[in-house]
């Protein structure tokens, strides 16, 4: 027999998302184009190809299956063995799962629609067409179904749908793009759709009266909370001021931008200025929210009021794309999470109205349970890479590669911006967005989703890791669990998650936000660190300045341009003496808050970037208070960005310059020329936006000299390194990432940030699991 066609019999294990994604019809199809005898079975640990043919067949299907597998599947790892058994029989088999006992296949996120289910949805004559539950193994929803491993419709919510015998048809036909898609439905057996009032009135069940109904409601400036994936939204026109405003009051969330899902990408562009970069991200099969520019004078003022940038998507679901075809549909909708501020999102039809009623005035249900809650991503567009700012719906559970990470770790994450972290051998499952945990409501959907991923990737964790802080709900859930604990310093831990993502083990980390606990017990923010590996130091930070109320201080901003002025020598009980924007404050009101820097009470010491750029905010009279985390640096950057792209020039006489100075053998970001400058701006009336990009300048100069110091020192630990990881809340600054950025990349130096993971706090769980790895026996890489 002639080499290409000696038989050749083997096993291929496949891991990664290879199951709901069309895997094993893909292979059916090429092993009968390359007449190769065999089966393919989905197991607990991937998929198990069992191959019999000539070997240069076998060859071509490896290569094939290497390089080009189905749009939806992600190889991890492929192990080929000699397969000695019996041999097969003639043909190729699709056989049916079989459970392994320990899972270790990947699940895959929920997909947009796919161009061949929009064909099928709006097609006359087509038994799927307007039906919103159409789907096939190329898109539709999988997290937010699936209760557990194998992927296969009996262990997913649609196992109380029975198959009509035309969708069996398509299941069971491995030619067709449904075969083994475990959401398969029709009209005839599938979930439907009904339309309730707010005080839970059935107003109908036929889908095209839900949807026409709807789009009315929606045109007349009604709240509409619509039943999705991962869980409900809250819906009304983007164009109303009156809907915007009346839906803000109502969900009582005053002043945080909301985002909004356009009909097409059409649509999109009347509404914001959209890129090639941007308008790939925005049609990509994730389909996150996309922060862009905006453009003034078509939407509502109210939906992201003094901040440049809007959120937007695009429709996801069949049933989206079925509402905007209805003519009374405005183009443009406000799409924000079904509930009340700092509450988790509902998803259950009870639950929602329950809790929504208050709120919406009509409900779009459905009968298709969610098994877990799984928010909007958000995703902004950089100048080479989209950094992904909430990694949640199309994104999670697809875990990060990270080579020698060890299994069997949980990692708790923060407190606020939370997300947790759990591992198999070098694999970091980070979960969907949880947000905020304090709450009695969120602190249990935060278990609940630890234990739905612990029981769908077969994990059992025997080690926790959590934040050095001991009064985050996320630590005092770690250390609950009775499991040998690793607590990760918070900045630590952001130079961790970037370490992970870009497989490095040494650098210089900055990390700017708005606060973690010190290893001196002070509040951290500002931070220079040294790491190799599981060793880290702290080489130099910004200056200390004075937090004078604690967390009062970080809602009621006036406090810190106070303890800024105190901090450069200012006399802050004269008011003649205060910039006009903060004359305003009672002489009482200014005296105590003098006693209380002076005398520190009540009053940490913070080294915190995040409250910098808050402190100035107020300075500049952009605001005195704020309504959510992170308002005033939204807005100062906004004015940056303003300023910066008019062309304003470099700042004049030497001022705005790096200010760094030496106290106690560390360098210090000294903040008090600053101050001086800012003065002098408001003195000479100079426009707040030219004040605020100057700002930027100067922490950008400021910083770049201390990594120059720092990178040319000869007696700084891991001195030289060219590697530059930024991390930390502030670094969602495009302005500040950008320039600071671009000056260091001139100098020669590496830089490595969040992409894929989150940059804030939703990525110190990944951080958490890699420095816990190391310190507990994974190799340092």
């Amino acid at each position: 027999m002639t080499p290409g066609l000696r038989k050749q019999q083997i096993t291929v294990q496949v891991g990664g998302v290879v199951q709901g994604v069309g895997f094993r019809p893909f292979v059916y199809s090429l092993a009968q184009k390359l007449g190769l005898a065999g089966q393919v079975v989905n197991t607990g640990r991937g998929v198990e190809i069992l191959l019999s043919g000539p070997k240069e067949a076998v060859d071509r299907f490896l290569s094939t299956l290497k390089t080009s597998p189905p749009p939806l599947a992600r190889i991890t790892d492929m192990v080929i063995s000699p397969y000695r058994g019996p041999e097969p029989g003639p043909g190729f088999i699709i056989c049916a799962s079989k459970d392994t006992g320990n899972a270790a296949t990947l699940i895959s996120p929920d997909i947009a629609t796919c161009d061949d289910c929009l064909a099928d949805i709006f097609s006359p004559g087509k038994r799927r067409f307007h039906y919103p539950f159409t789907n096939c193994t190329n898109c539709g929803p999988r997290m937010t179904i699936i209760r557990k491993i194998p992927y296969d419709r009996p262990n997913t919510t649609m196992a109380s749908f029975p198959l009509c015998p035309s969708c069996r048809r398509e299941y069971e036909d491995p030619l067709d793009r449904r075969f083994h898609a475990q959401p398969n439905a029709c009209p005839r057996c599938g979930p439907r759709i009904s339309l309730h009032d707010n005080r839970g009135r059935l107003l109908t069940k036929d889908t095209e009266q839900c949807l026409s109904n709807c789009a009315a409601t929606l045109q007349d400036g009604h709240i509409l909370a619509i039943k999705g994936l991962g869980g409900f939204h809250l819906a009304v026109d983007a164009f109303s001021d009156e809907a915007v405003l009346r839906l803000r009051r109502k969900k009582q969330r005053y002043a945080k931008p909301l985002a909004v899902m356009a009909k097409d990408p059409a649509t999109a562009a009347t509404i914001c200025f959209l890129g090639k970069r941007e308008r790939e991200i925005l049609t990509s099969r994730e389909r996150p929210i996309t922060l862009v520019p905006k453009i003034s004078g078509r939407l509502s003022r109210h939906l992201a009021p003094g901040i440049d940038e809007i959120g937007v998507m695009l429709p996801y679901t069949p049933l989206h794309h079925l509402l905007f075809a209805q003519p009374q549909c405005p183009d443009v909708l406000v799409m924000t999470s079904g509930n009340l501020s700092n509450e988790p999102i509902c998803t259950t039809n009870e639950d929602a109205q329950t809790r929504l009623a208050p709120i919406a005035d009509f409900f779009l249900f459905h009968n298709r349970d969610i098994v877990t809650r799984v928010d909007d991503s958000v995703v902004r567009s950089g100048k080479t890479t989209c950094q992904i700012l909430r990694r949640s719906r199309g994104y999670t559970p697809v875990p990060v590669t990270v080579p020698n990470l060890p299994g069997s770790i949980l990692a708790c994450g923060a407190e606020l911006k939370n997300t947790f972290c759990l591992t198999r051998p070098g694999q970091a499952f980070l979960s969907q967005h949880i947000g905020d945990l304090k709450g009695p409501d969120n602190l249990i959907f935060y278990q609940e989703s630890i234990r739905y991923l612990q029981d769908v990737l077969q994990i059992s964790p025997e080690i926790v890791a959590c934040d050095l802080h001991p009064d985050y709900l996320s630590s005092r859930y770690a250390t609950g669990l009775n499991l040998p604990c690793v607590q990760v310093q918070h900045h630590h831990a952001h130079a961790g998650a970037v370490m992970a993502e870009h497989g490095i083990d040494s650098g210089l980390a900055v990390i700017f936000d708005g606060a973690g606990l010190g290893s001196d017990g002070t509040i951290w923010g500002g931070e220079f660190l040294s790491i190799e590996g599981k060793k880290w130091a702290r080489l130099a930070h910004l200056d200390n300045f004075a937090l004078p109320g604690g967390d009062r201080a970080t809602r009621e901003i006036w406090r810190l341009g106070l303890a800024l002025l105190a901090g450069s020598g200012g006399n802050i009980t004269d008011r003649t003496a205060l910039p006009e924007t903060l004359r305003h404050l009672p002489g009482q009101t200014l005296s105590t808050l003098a006693s209380m820097i002076e005398r520190k009470v009540n009053t940490p010491s913070t080294s915190s970037v995040g409250r910098l750029f808050d402190g100035v905010a107020a300075l500049l009279g952009i605001r005195r208070e704020v309504d959510f985390e992170g308002q005033a640096a939204m807005e100062l950057e906004s004015l940056a960005r303003q300023a910066y792209n008019a062309g304003i020039g470099e700042p004049t006489n030497q001022r705005y310059q790096a200010t760094v100075s030496r106290k106690r053998g560390e360098l210090r970001l000294d903040y008090r020329p600053l101050i001086e400058w800012l003065l002098e701006d408001l003195h000479n009336n100079t426009p707040a936006r030219e004040s605020a990009c100057f700002f930027h300048i100067w922490l950008v100069r400021s910083t770049l000299a201390i990594i120059l110091a720092l990178v040319n020192s000869q007696t700084v630990p891991g001195a030289p390194t060219k590697n530059i990881l930024l991390a930390g809340g502030c670094f969602q600054n495009n302005l500040l990432l950008t320039l600071l950025t671009d000056d260091l990349k001139k100098h020669g130096l590496k830089v490595y940030t969040g992409n894929q993971v989150p940059v804030n706090d939703g990525g110190i769980a990944l951080g958490q699991a890699y420095i816990a790895g190391l310190q507990t026996g994974g190799r340092q890489r």
